[in-house]
C-alpha cells in the first residue's frame, strides 16, 4: 500500500487543507487532466489528480469520482472557499513546485517502486 504521506516528500508537498488523516490515503493510482468532464469520465476512485485548475467545481468533481487528494503544480493556490469546500468534503488539497510532468513521473516512479 502507498500512501499519500510517504508521497509528499518526493513532491514536497504541501498540505493546503485542515485534512489529519493524509497518512492513511492510499493513493492507487494517478491522474492528469484540466477538463472536468475527462475526469468525471475517465478518472478513477483511490487516485491522485494532478490539475491546475483552482475553483470549486475541482471538490465536486473529486467526491463525485471518490478522488481523495488534488495535487496542484507550480505552487498554484486554490482561494478559500475552495479549501473550505475540500476540508466539508474532506478532499485533502496539495500543492508543489514541482511541473505537472514531474509531478506525474514521481508518482509513477513512486507507485511502480517495490
Amino acid at each position: 500500500m502507498k500512501t499519500l504521506k510517504e508521497f509528499l516528500p518526493l513532491i514536497d508537498g504541501k498540505i493546503l487543507t485542515g485534512h489529519t488523516g493524509f497518512d492513511k490515503i492510499e493513493i492507487t493510482s494517478g491522474y492528469v487532466s484540466d477538463l472536468l468532464s475527462d475526469v468525471m469520465g475517465n478518472a478513477k476512485e483511490g487516485q491522485l489528480w494532478i490539475t491546475i485548475m483552482r475553483h470549486l467545481n475541482i471538490i465536486a468533481v473529486a467526491s463525485l469520482v471518490g478522488l481523495p487528494a488534488v495535487v496542484f503544480p507550480k505552487n498554484i493556490l486554490p482561494d478559500h472557499t475552495v479549501i473550505a469546500k475540500a476540508n466539508e468534503e474532506n478532499i485533502c488539497l496539495i500543492n508543489s513546485s514541482l511541473s505537472t510532468f514531474e509531478i506525474a513521473g514521481i508518482l509513477y516512479r513512486f507507485l511502480h517502486s517495490k
